[in-house]
């Protein structure tokens, strides 16, 4: 038995098309251009990648890509004068602060400053309450990336038991929520769950989401299971260079699983495209239109 690969190249293709179909509308219909701006503090290669992948993605759906790059010695309040002023930008309707930021500057603060109708990154305390009440509200990219892959496989996830490995506010906790609105029966586990190769045993859907490279082992996944791994490590080689992979020991995984998300080539890949999403969400809200589309 070898897995199905759930191509995140293929997904992410497949939002940002319909992305794009839904920006033109928006332009032709109502004059309403979404616009992303993204800050930049310091000169982090992999974060400056980062924000260049996503000013690109956001130019090609269409949207307004508005940058801010500030210096690694700018001060926390260079830095909240800079998101004040993207509050108040009618022509912004996300922002997104690339984290981490320089040890100067708190980054909750940071969080804490955006206005969380623009939030896109879904990381405000507002934005995370009404996820977890069922309220309207701007969800983290990369659990909506990792419940979509999940859709990919299953028609319906209701009564399917799930199993989130790491609790961060960023990826464990919203994915559970967004698990538990498609009645899916979840459980949070992480490291001081007793005996948690037996409880990721159990699942119908195992997403991993704790910053250790191949953790999850091949006897640790259900036969069939759908496998989505958040993970991404770089680890060096015998080489002397390195290469990125995942929480889920690939090759055992294939082995066992139905289907598995590949590192890289998987979720990294939607997170962008869910940005996308999040962002045109905020601009029909900005402007009282229905949600979009997508």
């Amino acid at each position: 038995m070898t897995a199905r690969l759930i191509d995140g190249k293929v997904a992410s293709e497949a939002v940002r098309t319909a992305v794009a179909a839904e920006v033109a509308r928006l332009e032709a219909d109502h004059g309403l251009v979404p616009g992303l701006a993204v800050v930049l503090v310091g000169d982090d290669p992999a974060s400056a990648v980062y924000v260049r992948n996503k000013g690109k993605a956001t130019a090609a759906a269409g949207m307004r890509s508005f940058e801010h790059r500030l210096p690694a010695t700018a001060s926390q309040a260079e830095v909240l004068d800079v998101i004040a002023r993207l509050n108040a930008d009618p022509a912004v309707h996300g922002i997104l602060v690339q984290l981490p930021v320089p040890k100067q500057i708190d980054s909750l603060a940071v969080i804490l400053a955006i206005d969380p109708r623009k939030d896109v990154d879904g990381l405000h305390p507002m934005s995370a309450g009404a996820l977890m009440t069922g309220l309207p509200g701007l969800v983290p990219c990369t659990p909506l990336g990792c419940l979509y892959m999940a859709k990919t496989v299953h028609a319906t996830l209701a009564g399917l038991d799930a199993v989130v490995v790491g609790r961060s506010n960023l990826v464990g906790k919203p994915v559970a929520q967004l698990l538990l609105r498609e009645n899916a029966t979840v459980t949070m586990a992480h490291s001081k769950t007793r005996d948690l190769p037996a409880v990721c045993r159990r699942a119908d859907i195992l997403v991993a989401a704790v910053g250790k490279p191949g953790m999850i082992r091949g006897d640790w996944i259900k036969p069939g299971a759908t496998v989505i791994d958040v993970g991404i490590n770089r680890v060096p080689t015998q080489d002397g260079k390195s290469r990125l992979v995942g929480d889920v020991a690939f090759d055992e995984a294939m082995a066992v699983a139905g289907a598995v998300t590949p590192v890289p080539g998987g979720v990294g890949l939607m997170t962008v495209a869910f940005l996308l999403v999040n962002t045109v969400r905020a601009a029909c809200a900005a402007a009282g239109l229905p949600a979009p589309r997508i």
